[in-house]
C-alpha cells in the first residue's frame, strides 16, 4: 500500500468527518465541563468561571473520598466477577467448532439489542421478594422432604419451618450483580479476540512435553492472553466506575456510588461546577490507571527485548 503522503487528498477526505465529530461532540463538550469545574454557582442557572479550586477541595472531603473508594471496590468486584465467568466463556467459544462460533458470539452480544435500562429493570423481577429466584427457592423448600429422601436424608425435616425470602434487592450485592450483567459482554469479546489468535501449536507442544492441562494453562495460555485480560478489565472497570442508573434501580440507601453523586449535582442540586469537579477527578483516576497500565506494559516489553 502506498504511503498516505502520496494520497493526501484521500487521507484528509476520509479523516476529516470523524475528526470533526470527535472534536465537536467529544473534546469541545469535555473542555466546557472542565472549564465549569473551576467555576462558582451563583443563582439557579448562573455560573461564574473564577478559576477557583474550591470544588476540587470539596470533592476531596472524607465523605466523598469514602464514596469514591466504595465505587472503586464495587466496580473492582464486578470486574473480577466478569473476568472469572467471562474467561471460561470466551475460552469455550474460541475452541468451539467453527459452525458454532457465530451462534455463541451472537448469544453473548444479544443483550446489546435491548436497552441496558430495560435490562436492569428486568433484574428487579428476578431479585425482588416474590421474584423468580425467591419463587424458585420457595418451590425447592416446599419439595425439601422429597429431595432429602431422594438423597437419603429423609430423617431431616425442613417443612416445619417457614420459608423466608432472601433479601436480594436494594443492597450492594444486587448492584454488583447488576454491573456484572450489564458489562459482561465487554469482558468476553476482547478475551475471545485474544484467545482465538493463540497458536494451538504452543498448547500441543506443552502437552506433548509432559505438562498437564493446568500447567499448560498457567504457563502458556494465561501469559498469551494477558493483553486480552487487561483490555477486558479496563473496558469493564472504567464504565462500571461511573455507572449510576444500576445503583439507582437496584441499590438501597447505602448503595450510592460516585456516579449517583455526580448525577444529583447536575440535576437535583443544580451545582454544575461541583459535579464537573467530581467528574474530572473520576477521569483523572481513570487516566492515571491507564497511564500506569501503559508504563507497566512498556517496561515489560523492554525487559522481554
Amino acid at each position: 500500500m502506498e504511503s498516505w503522503r502520496k494520497n493526501a487528498l484521500v487521507f484528509w477526505v476520509l479523516n476529516l468527518p470523524p475528526s470533526f465529530w470527535l472534536v465537536a461532540f467529544f473534546l469541545v463538550p469535555l473542555g466546557i465541563v472542565w472549564v465549569i469545574s473551576f467555576g462558582e454557582k451563583r443563582g439557579v442557572i448562573d455560573i461564574a468561571i473564577t478559576g477557583t479550586l474550591d470544588n476540587y477541595a470539596r470533592a476531596l472531603e472524607p465523605i466523598y473520598l469514602e464514596i469514591f473508594w466504595k465505587s472503586i471496590v464495587m466496580a473492582g468486584a464486578a470486574t473480577v466477577a466478569c473476568l472469572l465467568v467471562g474467561y471460561p466463556v470466551a475460552f469455550a467459544i474460541a475452541f468451539a467448532a467453527e459452525r458454532w462460533k457465530p451462534i455463541l458470539l451472537m448469544l453473548v452480544v444479544l443483550p446489546f439489542w435491548i436497552n441496558s435500562l430495560i435490562r436492569t429493570y428486568a433484574l428487579i423481577a428476578v431479585f425482588r421478594t416474590r421474584g423468580y429466584i425467591n419463587s424458585g427457592l420457595e418451590w425447592l423448600w416446599e419439595k425439601a422432604d422429597w429431595l432429602l429422601s431422594a438423597f437419603g436424608l429423609g430423617h431431616l425435616q425442613l417443612l416445619g419451618e417457614r420459608f423466608e425470602p432472601a433479601a436480594l434487592l436494594y443492597n450492594n450485592t444486587a448492584v454488583t450483580l447488576g454491573i456484572v450483567y450489564a458489562f459482561f459482554p465487554f469482558m468476553v469479546l476482547p478475551l475471545y479476540a485474544n484467545i482465538d489468535k493463540i497458536d494451538r501449536a504452543y498448547i500441543e507442544a506443552s502437552l506433548d512435553l509432559g505438562a498437564g492441562h493446568w500447567r499448560t494453562f498457567l504457563s502458556v495460555v494465561l501469559p498469551l492472553t494477558w493483553h486480552g485480560i487487561m483490555s477486558g478489565i479496563i473496558i469493564v472497570f472504567v464504565p462500571a466506575l461511573g455507572a449510576f442508573f444500576i445503583s439507582d434501580l437496584l441499590g438501597g440507601t447505602d448503595s450510592q456510588l460516585i456516579g449517583n453523586v455526580i448525577e444529583r449535582q447536575f440535576k437535583a442540586a443544580n451545582d454544575w461546577p461541583f459535579g464537573a469537579a467530581l467528574s474530572f477527578l473520576l477521569m483523572y483516576l481513570t487516566f492515571g490507571a491507564l497511564a500506569l497500565r501503559a508504563i507497566t506494559s512498556g517496561r515489560k516489553h523492554r525487559l522481554e527485548a
